[in-house]
């Protein structure tokens, strides 16, 4: 392999967006492969090896790289549990503690568990939330009133999720 040719081929890789290339000529065989920054040219033949590193591309001006870029950015903080929004100090949220898809009944021809204006007691079933093909039923932690109902039937809830506003006793 003539190093016109050589040169030629390693100005065209370094130019291009291949990041490796191989050729086999004549017993000969090269091999161009691109790191992050720089190329690397290993060339194996029977009795000599080659090993080209390029210069480093020159610094951009301090004014065109973004800060973003210029400055590690932190790891971003992990989301806080926020407690339930009070709207008084006697209406109550209950959350939901799963992710999952919200049933106000427990089939669907049957009645809901409970609605706007009724009464629950601690315990009392409120839904159902569907997850990964489990029933898991949402129990009632305050006795009052349910005086909103946040999510419609069959939606998606998220974890931590306003299901119920209760006006407690």
């Amino acid at each position: 392999m003539d190093l016109q040719y050589l040169s030629k081929l390693m100005k065209i890789f370094d130019g291009s967006s291949a990041v490796e290339l191989e050729i086999e000529e004549d017993g000969t065989k090269l091999r161009l492969a691109k790191a992050q920054e720089q190329a690397t040219v290993v060339t194996h033949a029977p009795q000599f090896a080659h090993h080209y590193m390029p210069p480093p591309p020159p610094a951009a001006p301090a004014s065109s790289v973004p800060a973003s870029v210029a400055t590690p950015a932190t790891p971003p903080e992990a989301p806080k549990p926020t407690p339930p929004p009070v709207v008084n100090d006697k209406v109550k949220q209950v959350l939901s503690p799963i992710v999952g898809t919200f049933y106000r009944a427990p089939s669907p021809d049957a009645d809901p568990f409970t609605q706007v204006g009724n009464r629950v007691s601690v315990g009392q079933t409120l839904c159902i939330i569907e997850a990964m093909k489990l029933m898991n039923e949402i129990e009632s932690d305050i006795s009052g009133t349910i005086v909103k109902i946040h999510v419609e039937n069959g939606q998606p809830v998220e974890y931590n999720q306003p299901l119920f506003s209760v006006q407690a006793d």
